[in-house]
């Protein structure tokens, strides 16, 4: 089983003795129980992680460890940014943690024209605080070193500047008329993944997008929720481009 990984402060992570307390010191102490000797794994969730072991535990939220190394993860390429559209519930928890663990980049949240779900004053604030949090807490337990960046809300026209500016840039879409497993990928750069709410993405909505260059494609003959499509589609994009060879 490999190592389980907190998060520290950026700065903090060098090759000596490391002091992980407070929130994280407490879940590694007295809900994972770890132990001295126990292999332990440090990261700043920008990359760079230190490896280590425990050196000393003490009362119930806070530990010592030994680190013997640090290194940093090179970013990813091409980096995959997929644009979510609100899902009703805790169906967007879901879709952030689902697709942190497996290995998206960018979570940019949309209140598209269909979604029933409205991200307005604090309740907004507070659904913003839990989709950070979530992908946090999913990076940590996929033993990821680089978590994902979750942006605040865009609209549309914000949108359609990032998939303009994007080097493959799709909508998907059930009436596409090209699946996704055969798209043109590029070698390096950015991805930008469009996923519309469960009643789809208006025909206003499509037409912004495809002006700044997103074609509609498929995934397959299935048709899948909002809170799993973004998944299913950055699985079979890390495939394609070879990020999981």
């Amino acid at each position: 089983m490999t190592a389980p990984v907190f998060v520290v402060e950026d700065g903090a992570l060098r090759v000596g003795t490391v002091t992980l307390d407070g929130s994280e010191g407490r879940h590694a102490v007295s809900v994972r129980r770890l132990r001295v000797g126990e292999e332990i794994v440090l990261t700043d969730g920008a990359g760079t992680g230190a490896y280590g072991t425990v050196a000393a535990v003490e009362g119930k939220d806070r530990l010592d460890v030994t680190v013997t190394e640090v290194r940093t993860e090179p970013a990813p390429s091409p980096a995959i940014t997929v644009v979510q559209a609100l899902p009703k519930g805790d169906r967007g928890e879901l879709a952030v943690e689902t697709m942190t663990e497996t290995g998206v980049d960018t979570v940019v949240p949309w209140q598209a024209a269909r979604c029933i779900t409205q991200w307005k004053g604090e309740r907004g604030a507070r659904a913003l605080a839990k989709w950070r949090a979530t992908a946090r807490e999913a990076g940590k337990q996929s033993r990821r070193l680089r978590f994902p960046e979750v942006t605040g809300p865009m609209t549309d026209k914000q949108i359609a500047a990032l998939l303009a500016d994007a080097d493959f840039a799709a909508v998907l879409h059930e009436e596409g008329s090209e699946p996704l497993a055969t798209a043109p990928l590029p070698a390096d750069g950015r991805i930008v993944l469009v996923v519309g709410p469960e009643g789809g993405v208006s025909p206003e909505e499509l037409a912004a997008f495809a002006a700044a260059g997103a074609k509609p494609y498929r995934l397959g003959r299935t048709v899948l929720r909002t809170s799993t499509a973004g998944t299913a589609a950055t699985a079979l994009l890390l495939g394609r481009t070879g990020r999981w060879s």
